[in-house]
């Protein structure tokens, strides 16, 4: 590994831990704090491989609300975690498919 990819992933993991229980932050959020802004997929990509349970990857989710893949339990495992931690998601239907989005209340 090249210390330049040492550093993201190292800076992005730094951040990672740091998403407090019944939290999440996006894939571009977490690279932005990171120092590595514009770097989203490279964080879902990281984030894919993660099987660390000390880094809480599945508090990292889509920019546009919606949950995302998780690589120990599909997206119902994420959104069981994220339920366990306080999270307020809703199920939508889209195209036929069933989806998990962090729920949003406007005021």
């Amino acid at each position: 590994m090249e210390d330049s990819e040492k550093n993201f992933v190292e800076a992005v993991r730094a951040i990672v831990v740091r998403i407090p229980r019944g939290s999440t932050l996006s894939y571009g959020e977490v690279a932005e704090r990171a120092g590595f802004s514009g770097a989203a997929r490279a964080v879902g990509s990281l984030m894919k491989k993660n099987h660390d349970p000390g880094i809480p990857c599945h508090r990292v989710i889509r920019s546009c609300g919606r949950i995302g893949a998780y690589n120990r339990g599909g997206e119902e495992g994420k959104a069981k975690l994220l339920k366990q931690e306080g999270v307020r998601l809703e199920r939508k239907i889209r195209a036929g498919n069933s989806t998990w989005s962090v729920s949003c209340t406007v005021s």
